[in-house]
């Protein structure tokens, strides 16, 4: 095992990485008034001032599935595309899903075809299918994988003339807005991770950019969400770990994200706030007790797949967390890790039936979380020793200077508690593909801007090198 540097040397070290520009917009905060990076215009724009909270309707309950045929017939859906993928496909929650379509007597047809961790080609096969059937619902039945794809057919479903890229977070896409009302979407979620039934936001992998991007906006949130804890028991040890983490995470960057009136001007035009606006008094509430809820749930949860306490808990930590980031936005660790799960061509993950290389999302977003956290301590050194205290860490006599380092050791442990693999080296990446890895991430502009820290090349290049080993 090597040995790690101690909290205070880890603090200093931070102190001389980041940003070169040293007036107090950028001393390790983002301040507007920076004469160096001020806005060009004569007239000084106004900061944002306000924050939105759009989340989906959601139902739990144990055996709420079975509902859904109902909410089809009460929207008056006659052609009801129903998403799932090859795994799911098998099992008893779409079974489920489709008795009850078939007892409200509502016409339907079953996409079987999505790809576990999405691409662009996969994306638009699943665009044409919906293209041709002309739904007038969607139902998605799976992880973030499904319920993403399912959100992206809705908008080309009803956008049927636009390009993939139309709506793909910029500088990868166009960023174009969407402006008008898509059709109905329940989600019926059979992992506890990505919150995707909360959210407006669809991933995938843009192969030829070799990079993770994807499309955020409001409008894009499911109708509905089902929480029915019945359909999360068939997840395999490794999915539940990934997909814990990745709830983790979620909440974790949402609480230490740059508060949405620090996060730039406010918009010309409401429909151009993004969906992602910084920490808000309200995410906090829901990311915090997310936080809370899986540093109990989710070592139970890994420890005994017959634990349904834990298994329940953690399908409303998912929700919770979804209804933080959702709004909030996440930074760091989900921005390396569109680079370490983009870039891979080698690594499969344990517990995972796919016919592709494949990092779990949850697992590429953990992995550099410590270094994150070391990296991002310096804002918000309460937040961070809140967070390190709800996994377990002694922070009684806790320096302010040394909340980043203190987190850090603490989500070390609780990862190698969990057997999560150590550091992007488990994935074969070396120090020389640090340099691929931050082209990769760069582009990230949606989450890299949400850092409480100023954060380019310099710094991930550092978050990295310094996440090739966690334990």
């Amino acid at each position: 095992m090597s040995l790690r540097p101690s909290a205070k040397a880890v603090s200093n070290l931070m102190r001389m990485v980041g940003s070169s520009c040293s007036c107090p917009a950028h001393a390790n905060t983002v301040r507007p008034g920076c004469a160096t990076h001020r806005h060009a215009s004569a007239t000084t724009p106004r900061p944002e001032y306000a924050f939105e909270m759009a989340t989906s309707t959601i139902r739990v309950g144990k055996g709420a599935t079975r509902e859904i045929g109902l909410d089809l017939a009460n929207l008056k859906a006659k052609r009801v595309m129903v998403f799932t993928d090859p795994n799911i496909a098998k099992l008893h929650p779409l079974q489920t899903v489709i008795e009850s379509i078939e007892r409200s007597k509502v016409g339907y047809m079953v996409y079987k075809d999505v790809r576990v961790e999405p691409s662009d080609k996969s994306f638009q096969h699943a665009i044409d299918a919906a293209r041709g059937y002309k739904p007038d619902a969607f139902v998605a039945v799976g992880g973030g994988s499904t319920i993403d794809t399912a959100k992206a057919a809705n908008l080309y479903t009803v956008f049927g003339d636009a390009h993939l890229l139309d709506f793909v977070n910029a500088p990868l896409g166009k960023g174009k807005p969407i402006d008008r009302s898509l059709l109905p979407l329940i989600a019926v979620p059979t992992t506890a991770g990505t919150g995707s039934e909360c959210t407006g936001a669809a991933i995938f992998d843009l192969k030829d950019k070799k990079a993770k991007t994807g499309i955020a906006d409001r409008a894009l949130k499911p109708l509905l969400g089902i929480i029915d804890p019945l359909n999360t028991r068939t997840m395999p040890k490794q999915v539940r770990l990934a997909s814990g983490l990745d709830v983790l995470c979620h909440a974790m960057e949402s609480y230490t994200a740059v508060p949405y009136y620090m996060r730039g001007e406010a918009p010309a035009n409401p429909l151009l706030r993004p969906a992602y606006q910084g920490s808000n008094p309200i995410s906090d509430i829901w990311s915090f007790k997310a936080l809370q809820m899986v540093a109990k749930a989710l070592p139970r949860s890994i420890a005994d797949p017959d634990d349904t306490e834990a298994q329940e808990a953690m399908t409303l930590a998912a929700a919770y967390a979804g209804i933080g980031f959702g709004n909030g936005g996440v930074h760091l660790m989900h921005g390396c890790s569109y680079g370490i799960s983009g870039l891979n061509r080698s690594y499969y993950h344990p517990d995972y039936v796919t016919d592709h290389p494949l990092c779990p999302h949850g697992i590429s977003v953990a992995v550099t979380s410590p270094a994150v956290v070391e990296f991002t301590g310096a804002m918000y050194p309460e937040r961070h020793l809140e967070i390190a205290r709800v996994l377990g860490a002694d922070t009684a006599n806790a320096k302010m200077e040394d909340a980043g380092a203190i987190l850090g050791d603490a989500l070390r442990r609780f990862l190698k508690d969990l057997g999560v693999p150590d550091g992007i080296s488990a994935f074969g990446y070396t120090s020389s593909d640090i340099g691929a890895l931050v082209e990769s991430i760069l582009p990230q502009h949606r989450v890299l801007k949400l850092s409480p820290r100023l954060t380019g090349a310099e710094q991930i290049a550092w978050i990295l090198e310094r996440s090739l080993k966690n334990y």
